[in-house]
């Protein structure tokens, strides 16, 4: 079984925004949003890395962040931290696509 390492460093860029987003602007919204999704990325990756095969929690999860940071960010107009968050969802979602349309390997 391999770890998914993209995928905890994921987790932890999402939580670490929530923190800084606490500490620069004490958002609480942005830390309950930030730990939350963060949270939930990290349990995607160790279910990935238990299951190759199970996507579904890391899809959902990246998928609602590129959804709901790319309006902020097509909003707003400013990169940090919307569209950081919304370019690295994007990325994830291609990631866990291709993952999706692998052939499982034969053991």
């Amino acid at each position: 079984m391999a770890v998914d390492w993209l995928g905890f460093g994921y987790a932890a860029l999402v939580a670490s925004g929530g923190l800084i987003g606490y500490a620069k602007a004490g958002s609480v919204p942005s830390l309950a949003a930030g730990l939350f999704f963060g949270s939930l990325a990290g349990l995607g990756a160790y279910q990935l890395s238990q299951n190759p095969n199970n996507v579904w929690i890391s899809l959902i999860t990246s998928g609602t962040l590129a959804a709901v940071m790319g309006t902020r960010f097509y909003n707003s107009g400013k990169f940090m931290p919307a569209g950081l968050i919304a370019g690295v969802s994007l990325l994830m979602v291609g990631r866990l696509a291709l993952k999706m349309a692998e052939k499982p390997h034969d053991k």
